[in-house]
């Protein structure tokens, strides 16, 4: 007969309990994070689940990734809002070359 396939529900709570011995070597800190991760992860199962072509880990490091980068929009916005144009920080005044020379004033 045919195979039961997982939900998305119980791929999470599988990945999550295959990184539990990962997660126990992190710092405290780290946990709550590790664990706010999956959180976001599960706040997106029905996206999960709709792309099954992708591995369970794929789609969850993607919901993953799409909370994060609504946190630094949100950020980003809020910091448009309260910071005055003279205030502003010119994108182009850091390089991207790690030199030290322009964190300096």
């Amino acid at each position: 007969m045919g195979r039961t396939l997982s939900s998305a529900t119980q791929l999470i709570r599988h990945e999550q309990d295959t990184l539990a011995k990962f997660r126990r070597a992190l710092r405290k800190e780290d946990q709550r994070a590790f664990d706010d991760l999956f959180r976001a992860a599960r706040y997106h199962v029905a996206a999960i689940a709709y792309a099954s072509h992708l591995l369970p880990l794929e789609t969850m490091l993607l919901a993953m990734l799409i909370e994060e980068h609504k946190r630094v929009l949100k950020l980003e916005a809020r910091l448009e809002q309260t910071t005055d144009a003279t205030e502003r920080l010119d994108p182009g005044c850091l390089s991207l070359d790690g030199s030290a020379d322009d964190l300096v004033d």
